[in-house]
């Protein structure tokens, strides 16, 4: 079941243009989006959210257009970033305080499972934390309401390898329990290891949005991991 959608997504700046983007996101999938740096997807994401005003398309979650329905849409919603821009003197159980009065779906439960997963300590303040401590914190209070739908943006970014595998298991678990998870990432074993669908970008363009399987078939060459075909379409082989 579709779940979100967009379609034809357009967005113009003096140096860089969003093309008619579009795709579609499914319930209870983990969707990857990929591309090079300065490809499109903050753009996209920052679209979809309606963080930034796009000059055309639509986006549409829960069979409801976002701009009629952006705050029960929000609801239903979590949204990260691997930067934070908290209060940074606020203790971090300060901030989750403040937080969940928006959400009639908070889930305090929730909130101390993933407060123990991320080994986060909820009497610090942000001044006091890590670049990859900032991402968990932002992950945990995205995962405390019971978000149907997770769109995270770079969300690996900061994290060891280790820190980063357990959020991956964390990404598939939210899938098996019908959680549909979009996260744009540059880094491709990241996509390998968990995404049920590939949304790959470049220069501004929807390349391909399909099940990683067909991706695979589609674009890899024989012996090629996907690592290698990225590399070897961003070096030319498709023109985006």
């Amino acid at each position: 079941m579709v779940i979100a959608e967009v379609r034809d997504l357009a967005k113009k700046y003096p140096s860089f243009e969003l093309k008619s983007v579009s795709f579609a996101l499914e319930s209870g999938r983990i969707a990857g989006f990929i591309g090079r740096n300065g490809a499109g997807k903050t753009t996209t994401i920052k679209a979809m959210l309606n963080m930034i005003h796009p000059d055309g398309g639509t986006v549409h979650y829960f069979g409801q257009a976002f701009v009629d329905n952006e705050a029960d849409v929000k609801r239903r919603i979590g949204y990260s970033t691997g930067t934070v821009s908290w209060y940074p003197r606020k203790k971090i159980r300060d901030i989750v305080d403040i937080v969940k009065r928006f959400y009639d779906t908070w889930d305090e439960a929730a909130y101390r499972k993933y407060l123990d997963l991320f080994a986060i300590d909820d009497t610090k303040t942000p001044l006091e934390l890590s670049e990859g401590m900032k991402v968990k914190v932002n992950l945990m209070l995205a995962l405390a309401h019971r978000a149907e739908v997770l769109i995270l943006d770079e969300p690996t970014s900061g994290l060891d390898p280790f820190s980063r595998n357990e959020l991956l298991n964390v990404f598939k678990e939210l899938r098996d329990n019908g959680v549909t998870v979009f996260f744009s990432t540059h880094i491709i074993t990241d996509i390998e290891k968990c995404a049920d669908d590939i949304i790959y970008i470049s220069k501004g363009r929807i390349v391909a949005a399909m099940p990683k399987a067909d991706f695979i078939r589609q674009y890899s060459g024989p012996g090629e991991s996907l690592e290698d075909t990225m590399l070897r379409l961003e070096g030319g082989a498709v023109n985006a």
